[in-house]
Order: C-alpha cells, then structure tokens, then sequence
C-alpha cells in the first residue's frame, strides 16, 4: 500500500468525507426504527475504507479518481449544501463519457463499502434494516489440505504436463492426469483459500478471489465481468449450479464444429464421471424467498420450471449464510475442484503453484516445451520467474486469460481471442410484502427453462442471483440521496433475478501493449436483442404474478413500475431502454469461446480433441474451449469437456501414440 501522505492532503480528505456523505448521507425521518435512515456513509467508516482502498490502487487508476475528487472540492462540494452537492455530482457526471464512469466509479466505489464493510464486531448497523444477520460460521480451524511448492527464483520444474489455470477445467486435467501417474505442475495466477480464510464478506472476496479485484467492465463499457481468480478458479466463487449441457448444444457441436462423440453416450459417460466426484445432488437445494417466487411466478403463468441440482456436500452444508456463497463458502461444502481434483492432483504427486503467471508458453520446433512464470514469494514479495519445463501444456486460466496468454506467446492461429461468449445478464428486482431473507438458503435452486429452447436453439434461463448487498447499492444507478435510500430501505423484501441469455453473437478479448487482457463485447446480433428484451419481459411478468408490489429494472435511471400502473405500458418502456453503457446494465459470471475447439484452423483455436491445430501438445483445457455459448451455467460443461481432453491428453502420451 502506498503512502498516504504523498497523495492525501487535507483538502482531498475533506472532499472524500463530503463526497461520502453526499452518496450516503444522514436523512432524518421520524419513522426509522433501525437508525438506517439516520446513518450517513462516514458514520460506519466507509470514508476510511475507501482511503485505505485508494492507497492499495495502481497509481495511475487512483489519480484518476483523486482528479475528479480535486474538481469537485474545487467547486465547493466541502462546504456546498447537501442538494448543491448532489447537483455538482449530477453535473459533473453530464460532462462526457469519461467523467460519467469517474462518478459512477467512485459513487459506486462508495456505496460498496458504506453497506458491505463491517465494524470490528463483524456488523455493519445498516444490516439490521435489511434483517442480514451477517456471516455467523467460525472458520475453521483444520489445516489446510494442500501444500502449494514456493519455488526458488530461477527455478527449472521438469514435468510431463503443466497445466495453467486450476478451475473447472484446469483442475479436472490435473486430477485426472496426475492420478493416472504422470508428473503434473499446476499454475495457479491467484491464492490459495479455504474455510479457513473465508468470511463471506463482499469486499475481502472481491480482492482476494476475483480476477481484477471483482466487477470489471469491458474496454467498451458496455458489460461487467465476474471471473474467479484463486486456487479452484471459478468453482470457488460460483454459486453450485449443476445443470448439464443441453441436448440440442451438443448436437451443434457436434454437427456443426465436429467434436466427435460429445452428441452421444460418450460424453454422457464424462457427464456422470464429473457428477459422481463432485456429489451433485437435489438434497441441498432449498428455496429461499427469491426461488420461492422463481417458483410461484412460473407456476401462476403455467411455465417450466426446474430445480437445479448442486455440487454441496450433504454432511456439511447448511443454508444459513449459503446466499452469499459466492464470496466462498464458509461452510467449506462447496465440492469445487479446489476440494475434488486438485486434492486428487496433490494426494497424487502434483505440485501446486500459487499467485504464478503464466507469462508466456515455451514453443521449441513448433512443440509445446513448457511454460516461463512469474511467481510471488510470499515470504518477501518479491517476484521470482521459473521455468516448467513439459511437453504438453494445459492452457486452462479461463476464457478472459487464456487467449491472453496464447496472444503473448505468438500460438493459436487467427481465431485467438474471437468467438468470446459471455451469457449477458440483465437483472429486475421486485419488492413483496414480505421479507425475503435472500441471504437464507443458496442461490439458483430453481429456474425458468420455459425458454431455454426455441426454435433456433439460442433462449434464456430465469434464475436468482446470490445475496450481495453492497454490490446491489454499488449497481445502483446513480440518482438523489433520497431515492437511493428509499431503494435500499426495501431490500429486506426484495427479491431480484437474472436473465441469462445464450448469445449467438460474439465479443474479443486481444491485448494491450503490456501483453494484458483487452475484452469488447457489443450486443448487436438480432437474436441477443430481441432475447435480452425478451428475458427483461418475463422477469417483470413473472414478479408480476409471484404477487410483487413494485418492479424495477437494473437500468438507467432505475425505471419503477408500482401496484397500480399499467404493466404492458412499462414492459413497452423497458423495451426502449438500450442494450449498451448508459441504458441496461449488462453482467457476465460466465466468459466462453474465446480459444474454442473446431474442425476448421480459421474460425477455431484447438481441434475437436482440443490441441491447437498450429502448435502441437498445447491443448485447450476451460470453459474457452465452448464452440459456441452452452446456455446454461457452465461449470458441469466446462469439466465434462475437460475429462474428455484428459483422455485425449493421457492417450497421446502413452506409448505408441
């Protein structure tokens, strides 16, 4: 962390507590039994929250903010009036493109740690408007069952496989390699957490197993991406969601990119593999109040709905807090790959490297040789490179990474980095006149499949989102202290949900010149139009009929139907409201695609089997792989995919292949 005193002079911290307090400010209201109206941001230390998060900043990301904070005391926001202040706010964000994402950055920024940071007790006061108890589970206190290598600078590691990235992809190769007794080196890019470390609080989680530190938009701006970044990658951070491919995606890959045998018993052979070692099951899928009303909408307007099975394991899971598991699961019943084919990897000899980027893949004539690294000591901070040496590479760091690092190394072809599927998320919350308790119980226990499969394949799913309370208040578009406040005082009773659309169209992740992840992602494919307004329209109705009192719409200016209004009339509104920054607000947890497999070199990176079509013994091992989106939530996909390049891996290094 930097120090303070270089870049926060009195003014600045002056500006920063009325920039706060502007956002969050007190409000006196004689109907506040909770003191949630009362409480201004500064009162529960989210003014030193944010300093400390400034400090810990790339410098040139913090001066950004700090310029805008030095324009705004510049124009009297310190002593200003609490409506002056939120007209210089307002003004300021109308001023271009660029100092609307400063506002909507720091504004957010702000909201975030005012209602996700608590106080040294483990509470935060505003929590108790919201009836968030807060996390109640001790961490554990058994060791911890892997011992990552913390190799010497200058290292060599000879290895017959090393594999990049420990996901859901990652992590099944190297489990099922290493158990057939080849020597496996695993590259993991962030930590190693358990139970032990967890404590399902939105900010620690956000730093400390999220790629880039949590929400991260698009170079366009036009999306916000969700990616797992620690041991067990984005099995560590999801929300257990088992549903397998769909039939009709299989078949296209089959038909249409040639992965041979993915449309048939074969690839249901890899499905029920993947499914018996994590223990999916339908006995820890309670629905709380948002699935409870998935359930009641679908079943008042006569539509399909299913419940989803989980990867949880039945000895140790329980519901309490299991709404915020996303931040990782402090009941340690996650059955990611961190607990299943990473341990068998370990238990079988591998070697796990933590906080290790992969900079480069080694190519010697025209062959995978290995990967060139750069680790983090964690005695001294210091980087140190090592060398693994191997003929077959695992390129499995996700479908934002991965075609990073095949762009860095000069491999791939001229599909690298195309083809990037990313599920775009729209999101409606409703009101009920009932509390919800969304932290009770996990996320996605049901959902809509009503329109999972038209004709053409490419639907949407309705499910509920997991309980993020500072992230909700952070997405919130920017609007008066007032209606901010008053949103938030509802969400005891709130419930929200998510369409997730399967794309037919299709974004880029290149590199800037730091050899650093560029992602652009623009929906204008006719058939994402019209199903991201499609899912918008369901949503709503099927609040609607689930008996909520008030709906609104995760967009500018945050549009609000209420008992009483005509609902074809704001269904028709929400229809005008455009797909892109600046009208609804787009999420992606699920990145695919971008290094996909296929018969044809031009349009695809890996073959069927997933080897590179240009650069043998470097294989494709995630989610990137996907021909094209899966439509569902991808994890069963991404490691059923996984164990069958496994075989293909584990048979051409057998003798005679």
């Amino acid at each position: 962390m930097s120090d303070t005193g270089e870049w926060l002079s009195q003014e600045r911290l002056a500006g920063l507590r009325a920039i706060c307090d502007t956002v969050v400010p007190s409000i006196q209201r004689d109907d506040d039994p909770h003191g949630f109206w009362a409480l201004a941001s500064t009162d529960v230390g989210a003014d030193q929250a944010l300093i400390a998060m400034l400090g810990g900043m790339p410098a040139p990301d913090r001066d950004g903010l700090l310029g805008l904070v030095d324009g705004l005391v510049a124009q009297g926001i310190v002593t200003a009036s609490p409506i002056s202040r939120e007209t210089l706010l307002s003004r300021t964000a109308l001023l271009g493109p660029m100092a609307a994402v400063g506002v909507n950055a720091l504004t957010g920024l702000i909201r975030l740690l005012t209602y996700a940071v608590p106080d040294a007790a483990g509470q935060n006061p505003f929590w108790r408007q919201f009836g968030y108890p807060g996390p109640n589970t001790a961490p554990s206190q058994d060791p911890k069952p892997i011992a990552p290598l913390v190799p010497e600078d200058g290292a060599t590691i000879e290895a017959d496989v090393v594999v990049v990235g420990s996901g859901s992809g990652g992590g099944v190769i190297a489990g099922v390699l290493a158990t057939q007794g080849l020597k496996v080196v695993v590259l993991e890019a962030g930590g190693y957490f358990d139970e032990s470390d967890f404590n399902q609080l939105e900010l620690w989680g956000y730093q400390n197993l999220y790629w880039r530190g949590g929400p991260t938009s698009s170079a366009d701006l036009n999306i916000s991406l969700m990616a797992g970044a620690a041991l067990g990658g984005g099995s560590t951070v999801n929300w257990t969601n088992c549903l397998r491919t769909r039939p009709w995606v299989r078949a296209e890959w089959t038909r249409e990119h040639g992965l041979e045998g993915v449309n048939g018993p074969e690839f249901d052979g890899h499905l029920d593999a993947i499914s018996g070692r994590i223990e999916v099951n339908g006995e820890c899928s309670e629905l709380n109040g948002p699935n409870q009303r998935i359930v009641d909408g679908a079943e008042a307007l006569g539509w399909s709905v299913e419940s989803i099975e989980r990867n949880a394991d039945r000895r140790t899971y329980t519901p309490d807090n299991a709404g915020s598991m996303g931040f990782g699961d402090i009941s340690g019943s996650k059955l990611g790959t961190m607990k299943t084919y990473l341990q068998d990897a370990f238990d079988a000899g591998a070697d796990i490297i933590v906080r290790c980027h992969a900079d480069t893949v080694l190519v010697e004539d025209g062959r995978a040789a290995g990967v060139a690294a750069s680790c983090l000591d964690p005695a001294t901070g210091a980087t140190t490179r090592v060398t693994v040496r191997a003929p077959k590479v695992v390129v499995a760091a996700g479908s934002l990474e991965s075609p990073a690092l095949l762009l860095r190394s000069g491999i791939g072809g001229p599909a690298v980095g195309h083809h990037l599927r990313l599920h775009p998320c729209t999101a409606v919350s409703a009101v009920y006149a009932d509390e919800q308790k969304a932290w009770w119980g996990a996320p996605m226990t049901a959902a809509i499949d009503e329109f999972d499969h038209p004709e053409n394949g490419y639907g949407f799913l309705i499910e509920a989102p997991h309980y993020s309370i500072g992230t909700s208040a952070a997405l919130l578009p920017f609007t008066t202290a007032q209606e901010h406040k008053a949103a938030m005082s509802l969400m005891r009773d709130t419930s929200s949900t998510i369409s997730l659309t399967r794309d037919h169209g299709h974004g880029r992740v290149t590199i800037d010149a730091d050899g650093e992840a560029v992602v652009t992602y623009a929906v204008t494919d006719p058939v994402d139009i019209e199903n991201i307004y499609r899912g918008v329209e369901v949503q709503v109705r099927m609040h609607h009929a689930a008996g909520a009192l008030r709906i609104s719409g995760l967009a500018a200016g945050l549009p609000t139907w209420r008992w009483g209004d005509d609902l074809e009339d704001f269904i028709g509104a929400l229809r005008q409201i455009p797909i892109t920054y600046g009208g609804w607000s787009l999420f992606s947890a699920h990145q695919m695609g971008s290094c996909r497999m296929g018969a044809d070199p031009q349009i695809s990176v890996a073959d069927p089997r997933g080897e590179l079509h240009d650069t043998p013994g470097v294989w494709i091992g995630d989610a990137s792989a996907f021909p094209t989106s899966s439509g569902t939530n991808p994890m069963i996909s991404t490691m059923a995919l996984a164990h069958r390049t496994a075989e293909a891996i584990a048979s051409s290094v057998r003798p005679g292949a």
